[in-house]
């Protein structure tokens, strides 16, 4: 049922588009601007992790509640610290599946291949668990999700890292090769390894999903204490990923105009 939808979504668009362009262009050209930026999802995760701790610092209940807005775990008994980890690694997560990896099959299948994913990716965060509920019809979109975020989720490790090579060396690199697998997701773990890498901190660990328990190994060995400082220094991170991306697809659409 998930590849049905998928290929159902793709064939859609791509028969809208064409249609569109046998009018005019310009038609064609319209649509695939109001697509792409409907499909980024940077600017407003930003937005919801700046909430997570302006709420926190008023009260851990607010904290709490505006943090269950961007994750799926139990967030009713995170700590202070939980909370902020949860934001950031969700933070990092979404600059792949918000962002990059929308702009990467944007350039490899153009808006009817930018659309697909999203439906990937909402599929997977909708029934993607290794739930009861979910395991049978869950488990296709999640192994979907997996192949369609492989390169992504790595070209945002590398582009996370890129600006930072020059405080940190290739130490980041190894950071992330070390981390990046720490995770239940194939994926997942590498842009989640290489914030924790630039902030010096750790992520993961075991969480509730659905009222059943996932022990997560952690990412990072330093458990320091997160601030607001790191939440802006996250920002930047990926407001700076996000611009090397977009420079990546206008040189790429320069030489190769997207389909």
């Amino acid at each position: 049922m998930a590849v049905i939808l998928i290929a159902f979504v793709f064939a859609l668009i791509w028969l809208l588009r064409h249609y569109l362009s046998l009018i005019t262009s310009h038609f064609s050209l319209i649509f695939d601007a109001i697509v792409i930026f409907y499909c980024l999802a940077g600017t407003t995760l930003i937005r919801e992790v700046r909430e997570v701790f302006l709420a926190l610092d008023r009260s851990l209940e607010e904290g709490r509640a505006q943090v269950a807005r961007i994750v799926g775990r139990d967030t009713s008994e995170l700590s202070a610290q939980e909370v902020r980890t949860a934001a950031l690694e969700t933070l990092a997560e979404n600059l792949s599946d918000g962002v990059i990896a929308p702009l990467f099959w944007l350039v490899l299948l153009g808006t009817p291949g930018m659309l697909a994913y999203k439906m990937v990716n909402t599929l997977d965060s909708m029934i993607g668990y290794r739930t009861e509920r979910y395991k049978d019809f869950g488990c296709w979109a999640a192994h979907i999700d997996d192949i369609a975020n492989y390169i992504p989720a790595r070209l945002t490790a590398l582009l996370m890292i890129l600006p930072s090579l020059f405080t940190y060396h290739l130490s980041l690199f190894t950071f992330v090769r070390k981390y990046g697998r720490n995770h239940a997701s194939p994926n997942s773990g590498y842009p989640e390894a290489a914030l924790a890498g630039i902030l010096n901190c750790r992520f993961g660990g075991p969480h509730y999903y659905f009222g059943q328990l996932f022990d997560k190994p952690y990412i990072g060995d330093n458990d320091r204490e997160l601030t607001t400082a790191d939440m802006e220094k996250a920002v930047r991170v990926n407001r700076t990923a996000e611009v090397l991306m977009v420079v990546v697809v206008l040189l790429i659409t320069f030489f190769l105009p997207i389909r």
